[in-house]
């Protein structure tokens, strides 16, 4: 995108995960730039009471981000009523914790599928139009990416997988001009984290974080933070700051991880077993329902 004083103004944003949440803040804090915003995700109803706050141009496409073929045709529809973007956030996202031998298999795969592999096809989607446009792609990771947790190895091998997919795409379209970004970010006040400490296994996890790493950040400051760093096409971007300095010790928290987990989830589990969470929030709750659905259809 050139440089101006707005370079987003009148560009077009595709926010996935827009239905509630930092997607919902990302697509509003879009829209107040100028931006006209593309919201996705999975509840129609949801999706359309964030369109109408957006003060700016918009519109709503429900869809799954692992159905390739729902996701090209929303493409189509996106090019021709709000033109091509120039703008892609892979925000959408679940998570779910417990402990892995006893973990459901299609909860665990459905983590990756909606994180990983929803990310790629959502890249894959919009890639040829963020050529056309010299435009920006955001990856949605999280600190998960740099230092992996116990009880939670679904997400954690989520968001490391796609922070490698989007430094892998970045190397791959350079020579188009196209920007890719990485956003890492932590506890984001999201209803996907609200009700934590009703989950042993994510209370733990939390409580046994150093106290700045427990910190919850207010979701319009995220995504503050987020579109800042789309408007200047940041090639990394972390929420909160300190974030930075982990990747400078990432290679030493494995084993350090390892130790303070050996020594305490036994302890833990003592006084009260872990169990599995499901998968989490409103969010969490609606991709299981449509789930049913499809089976049930």
């Amino acid at each position: 995108m050139p440089a101006s004083r707005n370079p987003l103004q009148g560009r077009t944003a595709v926010v996935t995960g827009a239905a509630r949440g930092l997607g919902a803040a990302l697509a509003r804090e879009l829209s107040a730039r100028g931006m006209k915003v593309a919201l996705l995700g999975r509840e129609e109803r949801t999706l359309l009471q964030v369109r109408e706050e957006l003060p700016g141009e918009g519109g709503c496409w429900e869809v799954d981000v692992t159905d390739d073929r729902g996701l090209a045709e929303t493409g189509a529809d996106i090019r021709a009523r709000l033109g091509p973007p120039s703008v892609v956030i892979a925000n959408a996202g679940v998570a779910e914790g417990g402990p892995f031998p006893g973990s459901d298999p299609a909860v665990w795969r459905r983590v990756i599928e909606v994180n990983l592999i929803g990310s790629a096809a959502t890249a894959r989607t919009f890639v040829g139009d963020l050529t056309g446009t010299a435009g920006y792609f955001l990856q949605v990771a999280s600190l998960a990416s740099i230092g992996s947790a116990p009880l939670m190895s679904a997400y954690c091998a989520s968001k490391a997988g796609v922070e490698s997919f989007a430094h892998s795409l970045r190397a791959e379209m350079a020579h188009r001009h196209v920007g890719v970004g990485i956003a890492y970010i932590n506890w984001t006040d999201t209803d996907m984290i609200r009700g934590v400490d009703d989950h042993a296994v994510l209370r733990e996890l939390r409580g046994h974080m150093p106290a700045p790493a427990r910190k919850v950040y207010p979701v319009e400051h995220v995504a503050g933070r987020l579109v800042d760093a789309v408007q200047r096409r940041r090639p990394s971007v972390y929420v909160p700051g300190w974030l930075r300095a982990t990747q400078l010790v990432r290679a030493a928290m494995p084993p350090v991880v390892t130790a303070l987990s050996r020594r305490e989830l036994p302890r833990l589990a003592d006084s009260q077993p872990f169990e599995a969470t499901g998968l989490l929030g409103a969010g969490g709750r609606a991709d299981q329902e449509a789930a049913r659905h499809r089976r049930t259809s």
